[in-house]
């Protein structure tokens, strides 16, 4: 069964827990790291992408979604702390009355103003490379990005619901195995589903929205189009992660930590 993995969603809520208690300021940093981490992914992503949709390739999305794959394996090895994550183990553990609700929400505001910060360095850091200035380069991120911006706010919240429902599983499954290698293949399997399916990530998008919005764009991309998105996308993670992750989990095993809990008191 999922327990040992669901045992270690809370044991890994607690430590994040712990860094907040210890310092804000770090538990800020390790948040920006998060998204810079997706920022790479993002990066390699949409410059792999560009080569098949300048030759108007059908392989430009599944070459695109097969190697933003390296974001989950940076955020997961390399540390970080992820808002769309944080859903998810902070909803289980507070539903297991290990952690108060109101700091699971301060944690969720913290961890996403860090996202946000990591972001919008990761873009500045981009527009100095001069990796995007090229329109043969960035033609594929804009194109993606104008469309995100003007798709219907219900569209994207039920994207956006699904998406941070397959992200989560993309973390929590690989719980339960032993073998690196084995978990990082099922972390990039997962992440290449979200991704080719095309639902929508609030933290990804925000690292993609930010380095769109530095390069030479088009009027159509814009913070009014970054709020359209975001809003309704945010929402929809929050629910994918703690309702469909952190409740129904919680709900299926109910009995399981009851009859667990008596045997104890016996």
């Amino acid at each position: 069964m999922e327990v040992e993995a669901l045992k270690k969603v809370e044991q890994l809520a607690l430590k994040k827990q712990k860094v907040y208690q210890s310092s804000w300021l770090r538990y800020i940093a390790r948040s920006a790291l998060a998204s810079m981490f997706i920022g790479f992914g993002v990066i390699v992503a949409f410059k792999t992408g560009s080569f098949f949709y300048a030759v108007h390739s059908p392989f430009t999305y599944p070459m695109a979604a097969l190697t933003f794959g390296a974001a989950i394996i940076l955020i997961s090895y390399g540390g970080g702390d992820l808002f769309t994550g944080n859903t998810f183990y902070y909803s289980y553990t507070a539903l297991r009355r290990k952690m108060r609700w109101l700091t699971v929400v301060k944690l969720w505001v913290l961890s996403y103003l860090g996202n946000i910060l990591g972001a919008v360095a990761f873009a500045a850091l981009i527009f100095t490379t001069g990796l995007f200035a090229e329109e043969s380069v960035n033609a594929f991120l804009l194109s993606v990005v104008d469309k995100k911006m003007n798709l219907p706010s219900m569209e994207l919240f039920f994207r956006a619901i699904l998406c941070n429902w397959l992200v989560c599983l993309a973390f929590f499954i690989p719980m339960s195995m032993k073998n690196d290698g084995a978990k990082m293949f099922a972390m990039m399997l997962f992440v290449f589903c979200f991704f080719i399916s095309g639902y929508e990530h609030s933290i990804a998008n925000m690292c993609t929205f930010a380095i769109a919005l530095v390069l030479n764009h088009p009027g159509t991309i814009s913070m009014q189009g970054v709020f359209h998105n975001l809003v309704p996308v945010t929402l929809g993670n929050l629910i994918g992660g703690a309702i469909l992750m952190a409740y129904m989990y919680h709900y299926v095993n109910k009995p399981y930590y009851e009859e667990q809990e008596g045997a104890e008191h016996e």
